[in-house]
Parts: structure tokens; C-alpha cells; sequence
């Protein structure tokens, strides 16, 4: 059953993103079944499966999960070991083999975070944020 059908508004989730979040809003009959909010602000729109409003990829990458849902041993919240260059971190982006560490801890690979969140890092000078695949 997909995560829209089972949310209501008040529902504490997980985003792989934005970390610990609450349903704001549930629609049955809209393209986008539900918004959560996260503890910094922002709000993002999921499809019924749980993917968010910010991905464009072709296949699907749900990054939003109920609690019972998670098992947070198994993902990557390590710190990074080796500052990359700003000319590697760039690089690593364009042939999609860049690791980001999204506001909620957790590793991601640069096409499973939304640019905004990049770019931020990359004008901030946040480099410690960046590893390459491996």
C-alpha cells in the first residue's frame, strides 16, 4: 500500500532529506497526495508513492517513510574523512557520482538531493558536506 493512503495530517515521517517531519496536508483527489512539513521550514509535496515534488529522475525515489518504516542502522550517517577539492566536488556532480550530506545526517547520492541544497553547500564553501562514491 502506498505511503499517501496511509498518512493523515499530524503523522510524524522520516525524509531522507529533511529528517524528522509532520503531514501538513492530505488530498485523495490531486496529483501531489500530501505535504509534510520539516523542522526547518520547508515544505515539500510527495506523490502518492512518497516521491518528492523537487525530483525530476525517471525512475521513482521515495525519500519520505513512517517511522516503522525506517531502520536507521542501516543508513550512512558517518562524517566524512577527506575534504574533496571544489574541482572534484564538481566533477564527481556532473558524472553523478557525488555523495551529499543531506540536512537530516544521512548520505545521499547529489541526483537524490534537490539542487537548492547543493548549491547552498557549494556557496557557503561547506565542502565537508561532499564525498565521492566509491
Amino acid at each position: 500500500m502506498e505511503i499517501g493512503n496511509r498518512v493523515i495530517p499530524g503523522d510524524t515521517v522520516f525524509g531522507l532529506v529533511y529528517g524528522i517531519g509532520k503531514v501538513r496536508n492530505v488530498w485523495r483527489d490531486a496529483y501531489y497526495k500530501f505535504e509534510v512539513e520539516y523542522a526547518n521550514g520547508q515544505v515539500v509535496p510527495y506523490l502518492e508513492n512518497g516521491v518528492p515534488s523537487w525530483y525530476n529522475g525517471l525512475e521513482d525515489l521515495r525519500t519520505v517513510f513512517l517511522p516503522a518504516e525506517v531502520e536507521l542502522g542501516s543508513l550512512d550517517l558517518a562524517p566524512v574523512c577527506e575534504l574533496l577539492p571544489l574541482k572534484k566536488i564538481i566533477a564527481l556532480r556532473r558524472a553523478n557520482k557525488l555523495i551529499v550530506r543531506c540536512p537530516s545526517g544521512v548520505w545521499s547520492k547529489n541526483t537524490e538531493c534537490p539542487d537548492g541544497i547543493i548549491e547552498s553547500y557549494l556557496n557557503k564553501g561547506q565542502l565537508h558536506l561532499f564525498k565521492g562514491e566509491f
